[in-house]
């Protein structure tokens, strides 16, 4: 057969959350020719209508049903699949509801507000056999993935490091958080190390704390040692208040392993230092952040090897749970000791029968996140 399109029939699409990131969102799927966009959900119909309008004309904004319901919508249009933009806060709820609907769901992250929260949605997916994918856009760099390369090429690794550095004046929400670096921006990192490493949290050491210049109600400065489950180590260095040098969004690292060295700085080529040339530039591109997501997620769900479900994506999560109760309590604090205490909540607060009797068929946590469906 000849073409340039798809091979099989693009999957049908509706997105949750229209406000600026629902906007990016919208501009990714236009651009994805495997992606159909059916449906547009979000409590204001006006904002949902004028992001739709203002989207790329080929996103057939004729057809797609905008509406304020998920389950209704899904079922009105015959979507298959849902993109989750909307506030952290709702992320339970809607998958919930989205895996219970037969929906795959591709949300934004985090996850869910807690890692109890995040364990109910692993649960559920084992129930309905969906699959739930959290979008960890900034794994999706070319850079990110020529710097795993470079990783796995020096050998047995020992420090991972990351500078994080920016000085945003976002306003709003973030200004008032209680640890706005670490919940809000330092999960990329944390996510990122894990994959850079091939490896998961064992136990942290943080510290946090808020220079007197800052214009952050909360902590915007944190450093956060974790022991990794290779027996290395990840150290998060970073501030939301930095006057002057400050580094790219993805932060700027340095590795350092048996057999080398490498860095870098977020946005360009890697530099590796081994005993052998290691050739980075033919490490193909994944797509670019939401793009790669996306594309990702698709051809998950046609069969490839997906990466960010959210059964492991919750032990990223569990790091920052982890960093905050370190950096309040003063202590090392252990990985599992924040997921025996989100099981305990989750099985407390879990509303499904269904959902609760597979919490509690796992032989423990860890072993559940590691159950297929």
């Amino acid at each position: 057969m000849s073409g340039t399109g798809p091979t099989t029939a693009p999957l049908r699409l509706v997105q949750v959350g229209a406000g600026s990131m629902g906007r990016a969102w919208l501009l990714a799927i236009a651009a994805n020719p495997d992606v159909e966009l059916v449906g547009l959900v979000d409590l204001d119909l006006d904002g949902a209508a004028a992001a739709l309008a203002a989207a790329p004309a080929g996103l057939g904004a004729g057809d797609v049903v905008i509406g304020t319901d998920l389950t209704s919508v899904a079922r009105e249009t015959g979507a298959t699949a849902v993109v989750d933009v909307a506030v952290p806060a709702a992320h339970h709820q809607l998958t919930t509801a989205a895996l219970f609907a037969g929906l795959d769901v591709l949300g934004e992250k985090p996850v869910t507000e807690t890692v109890a929260q995040a364990l109910s949605l692993v649960a559920a997916t084992q129930v309905t056999g969906r699959r739930f994918v959290v979008s960890q856009s900034r794994r999706y760099i070319r850079e990110a993935f020529q710097f795993r390369t470079a990783a796995r090429a020096v050998g047995t690794a020992g420090t991972l490091a990351v500078d994080f550095f920016k000085a945003p004046r976002f306003g709003g929400f973030r200004e008032q958080m209680a640890q706005p670096l670490i919940v809000d921006m330092a999960i990329h990192q944390f996510d990122l190390a894990r994959f850079l490493l091939d490896a998961d949290p064992v136990a942290v050491y943080a510290e946090s704390f808020n220079p007197p210049w800052s214009w952050y109600a909360g902590d915007a400065s944190a450093v956060a040692t974790f022991e990794m489950s290779n027996g290395s180590r990840f150290v998060f260095n970073g501030s939301w208040c930095t006057p002057g040098l400050e580094t790219s969004w993805n932060g700027d690292w340095r590795l350092s392993a048996e057999h080398g060295s490498a860095t870098w700085d977020g946005d360009r080529l890697p530099v590796v230092e081994a005993p052998a040339p290691v050739d980075l530039t033919d490490v193909a591109d994944p797509g670019r952040e939401l793009v790669g997501s996306l594309a990702a997620f698709v051809a998950g769900l046609r069969g490839a090897p997906m990466m960010c479900e959210v059964a492991d994506n919750v032990l990223s999560l569990a790091m920052v749970e982890a960093a905050i109760a370190s950096a309040a309590s003063g202590r090392r604090v252990a990985v599992d000791d924040i997921l025996e205490r989100a099981y305990a909540d989750a099985l407390d607060a879990e509303q499904r029968d269904d959902v609760r009797t597979t919490l509690l068929s796992w032989p423990s946590v860890r072993e559940g996140l590691v159950r297929v469906p």
